[in-house]
């Protein structure tokens, strides 16, 4: 993943509303759902809803598809472990990451 992906998605989920949303679908997982469900999940006006999902599809972290007269989100799985093993990448210089409490006690 390119760093200016990395910075766009960031940059998406550094709002409340976007995160809410990228974590309700996430937690929908591949069935998604869709902006009434979404809208009424999060008490989020449709008009903001839609610019918050507008805003979470130019990032790349979510995708939509029309089925019937009904359009699903969904989060993007796939872009969303892309940027996660992005931010993760040579952690711990390579050894195993401690836990804060075993940071903390020497464990």
């Amino acid at each position: 993943m390119e760093e200016q992906q990395v910075v766009r998605s960031l940059a998406a989920l550094a709002q409340a509303h976007r995160l809410r949303v990228f974590r309700l679908l996430v937690v929908a997982g591949p069935q998604g759902l869709t902006p009434g469900a979404i809208a009424q999940a999060l008490e989020v006006p449709a008009a903001t809803l839609s610019f918050h999902l507008k805003e979470l599809s130019h990032a790349g972290l979510v995708t939509q598809e029309r089925i019937s007269r009904n359009v699903v989100y969904r989060a993007a799985f796939g872009h969303m472990n892309e940027l996660l093993a992005f931010l993760t990448e040579k952690c711990c210089q390579g050894e195993a990451c401690l836990s804060t409490t075993e940071a903390r006690c020497g464990c």
